[in-house]
């Protein structure tokens, strides 16, 4: 059974809680503990000032009768017949009279000695052992009284002379003090006490006379020595001995518990101890203040339980709100913008649960928005890839349901880009409403869904159609297409590529039926088809490639490529000048793999800069060890667009020499048209970087592209090399040869070599040796550098290396023996 949310520790109404209990438990406990130290104080305060004035009790109850005893002594002392006894020393007399005196004061002890303190009469047995203290107090100049011990017994003595009219004797009385002196100080000041003296051998503190129960005696001697020795340690003052003392109520004590006591000495240094110990219970005089600490603690118990009440109610009066906004904030969350959020109070949470219901507003207007924004194409108003793709996912399951075949036709618009870009965006934007006008109009069945997916492309779902019925509909859009649209003074015709691809035949999962009526689509644009449905020998090639870039990535850690020399030959010598560097593919499976099935793929993914970098890596060996003691031989190596536009390409080089030992002039990199056009400054810079560091640059596939003869001029290369497909075809067709002789001409007149790629049979290099002598020997004589240089050679060339061109002035003008 869950606990209530009180009594969860995670849940707010506990907190709510255990913070009100908190709260008072903390102040009522800090109260309870102020008070009972405030009784605490105050008692021990109040005890103190109780012992003090009992001291002063006590001292005025022992000087009360040390008067009497003076009083009666003098009284005696100077009683005429009492002289005239002493005169005629009648012991009889004597002893008569101190016997009445004593009776008459009720003095315990009478004695008369003559001057001397010889003892002539006594009331008491073995009075001579009050001699030596009746002695000291007679001799003392400020004594009065002295209490003394008779048989361990107390006494309080006072001595008055006997003068006639000098002194001829002394009267000294005394009384026993006895426990009813006591019970009449404790009946007067509600005070215990007890006189404790040492006796014995060795001497012992013991109990002399007490207002406390016999039993309690060893205690109260053991906790009054404990204190004592505790005041010797710190070391207080008189008025500071105020000892705690505790009795237990083992012996039937009459008094038990915590005391406070202060001792009050009565004898003299060089005499027996004794003292008073006065004595007052700390739990008595606390007592009365209890009855208020337990009525303050009942009035804590109910506090908390009234608190407890109330805390529960008022947490639920806060989070039972708070559980509603909860759950309408999940609801909410789950999409459920339709339920209103309920404000049932005007304090804080009903003005949050109005700014629920405020917030719940907008969201649902801005979810509507968003959702035809992130669902629906903003320029056609049709679905968009996103709702295309949820429309085909429940069309698929409602055709597994029913068993029936449904079809994704995909289509893309012909010259789409090329409209876009002479007619401007805008002309571009109406057109593919006009187009999605003519698809949802005329092509379209009721239930079939037209959507934009994206640029020119489009997508048709058509539940219940196979693939006949798909080939129809394609053919109603061809249909709809053979009109042109006329817009703004323009006429545009459309054209359209067109594939289908049909559930459950090609696929019964949304993504696969798009991708592959897309894969149809491509087909027909490439072929020219018009329509395509989708056949499974179309996705192999796509496979093929997919499998061959992952396998692509761990050729070269795995030594799987191959570094193969296509040779160069001198036209005039047929000696061979050098070779360009090529790769092959080595394939533990497939077999030797073309170039041109992966090189495409490595240069869109970027993996092209790999092969180049091993490629280099490799030339640069076989280049060290071919020189080796030989002719000095050039490798060509190619650099792709990735490569070109690297501007870390020149740094790589630099560590390429420095690690190999490379000579950079023995390395020629060949570059394409297409890389230079992609961005002709950032090449630029990178070939003069390349070029100063004194590798060859050569122009690859010379007569392809379309702007090289612009930035030729401009470019730092060595060499041209005609593209083979020119010198293919020169033996049979004269524009071609036309070609190939015009661009040897212009590579001579600009001082480069040429390299004529594809020279299988001897007459087309017959062709190429016979036009290559006749330009040098056409060169032979003019009257400055053709690149064009100075005369002198300096380098005052839009190239600035004139002396590296190769040309040379001679008495008959420049020449050139580069072929």
């Amino acid at each position: 059974m869950p606990l209530p949310a009180f009594m969860t520790p995670k849940r707010l109404q506990f907190r709510i809680v255990a913070l009100f209990l908190g709260l008072l438990l903390v102040v009522q406990l800090a109260s309870l503990l102020l008070i009972g130290n405030s009784i605490s104080v105050n008692a021990r305060s109040a005890v103190n000032a109780e012992l003090r004035t009992a001291e002063r009790v006590f001292e005025r109850l022992l000087a009360q009768n040390a008067g009497r005893l003076t009083d009666a002594a003098r009284l005696l002392a100077s009683d005429f017949g009492f002289r005239a006894a002493v005169a005629s020393n009648d012991g009889e007399t004597l002893a008569s009279a101190l016997a009445n005196q004593g009776d008459r004061i009720g003095a315990s002890l009478a004695v008369f000695t003559d001057a001397r303190f010889n003892l002539k009469a006594a009331t008491h047995d073995g009075a001579e052992r009050f001699l030596p203290t009746l002695r000291q107090l007679a001799t003392a100049p400020d004594a009065t009284q002295r209490l003394v011990l008779l048989d361990g017994e107390p006494y309080q003595l006072v001595a008055v002379p006997v003068k006639a009219p000098l002194t001829i004797g002394w009267v000294a009385m005394g009384f026993r003090i006895e426990a009813s002196l006591l019970q009449e100080m404790q009946q007067l000041s509600s005070i215990d006490v007890a006189l404790l003296t040492q006796r014995g051998s060795p001497p012992r503190w013991d109990v002399l006379q007490s207002t406390l129960d016999p039993a309690a005696s060893p205690q109260l001697v053991e906790q009054w020595l404990l204190a004592r020795e505790t005041q010797a340690t710190h070391q207080m003052s008189q008025k500071e001995r105020h000892a705690t003392l505790t009795l237990t109520d083992d012996g039937g004590s009459r008094l038990s518990g915590q005391l406070l006591a202060r001792d009050m000495p009565l004898g003299r240094e060089g005499e027996p101890q004794t003292v008073a110990v006065l004595m007052r219970s700390l739990d008595e005089a606390t007592a009365p203040y209890r009855r208020l600490q337990w009525i303050l603690l009942a009035f804590t118990l109910v506090a908390i339980a009234v608190f407890a009440v109330v805390s529960v109610y008022t947490a639920r009066r806060i989070t039972t709100p708070l559980k509603t906004l909860a759950g309408s904030a999940r609801r909410l969350g789950q999409g459920d913008y339709e339920q209103a959020v309920p404000a049932r109070t005007d304090d804080e949470i009903g003005e949050l649960a109005q700014a629920f219901e405020t917030m719940r507003l907008a969201v649902r207007e801005r979810e509507g928005e968003v959702r035809r924004l992130a669902f629906e194409d903003g320029l056609t108003q049709l679905p968009n890839r996103e709702q295309f793709r949820a429309d085909l996912r429940a069309a698929i399951q409602h055709a597994q349901a029913r068993n029936e075949p449904c079809a994704v036709l995909m289509l893309d618009l012909d010259r789409f880009k090329h409209v876009n870009d002479v007619l401007g965006h805008r002309f571009g934007d109406r057109l593919l409403q006009e187009v999605a006008k003519r698809l949802t109009q005329e092509a379209r069945r009721s239930n079939d869904v037209v959507a934009r997916l994206g640029g020119d492309e489009f997508a048709m779902l058509m539940p219940s159609a196979d693939i006949a019925l798909a080939l129809g509909i394609a053919q109603r859009i061809q249909r709809a297409f053979e009109r042109p649209i006329s817009l703004d003074d323009h006429t545009v015709d459309l054209g359209a590529g067109i594939g289908i691809a049909c559930c459950p035949a090609h696929g019964v999962e949304a993504d696969t039926l798009v991708s592959r009526a897309e894969l149809a689509m491509y087909a027909a644009k490439q072929h020219q088809l018009g329509v395509k449905v989708y056949d499974a020998a179309l996705d192999m090639s796509s496979d093929e490639s997919l499998s061959l870039l992952s396998e692509l990535r761990t050729a070269v850690d795995r030594d799987q490529l191959r570094l193969y020399l296509q040779p160069k030959i001198s036209l005039a010598t047929g000696a061979v000048l050098g070779a360009e560097a090529l790769v092959r593919w080595q394939h533990p499976q497939r077999g030797l793999v073309p170039p041109g099935k992966f090189i495409p793929f490595a240069e869109q993914t970027g993996f092209i800069r790999v092969l180049t970098g091993w490629m280099i890596e490799r030339s640069a060996m076989v280049l060290r060890q071919m020189n080796a003691g030989a002719p000095a031989l050039k490798i060509s190596v190619n650099l792709s667009t990735r490569d070109l536009l690297d501007q870390d390409l020149p740094a790589k080089m630099q560590r390429l020499i420095d690690t190999l030992a490379l000579n950079p002039g023995s390395m020629c990199l060949e570059i394409t048209e297409s890389a230079i056009m992609d961005d002709p400054q950032r090449a630029l810079q990178t070939l003069e970087r390349l070029h100063a560091m004194g590798f060859k640059l050569s122009i690859d596939d010379f007569g392809t592209g379309y702007s090289s003869l612009a930035y030729l001029k401009r470019l730092p290369v060595d060499e041209l090399k005609i593209d083979q497909s020119f010198v293919f075809n020169m033996e049979r067709d004269l524009d071609d040869a036309k070609i190939v002789r015009s661009t040897i001409d212009l590579a001579h007149n600009l001082g480069l070599n040429v390299v004529a790629e594809g020279i299988e049979t001897a007459k087309a290099g017959s062709c190429c040796r016979r036009w290559a002598a006749t330009r040098r020997k056409a060169t032979s004589s003019p009257s400055r550098c053709p690149r064009p240089c100075s005369p002198t050679g300096s380098a005052t060339g839009p190239h600035r290396r004139c002396k590296r061109c190769g040309w040379t002035p001679t008495s008959a003008g420049w020449r050139s023996d580069k072929p």
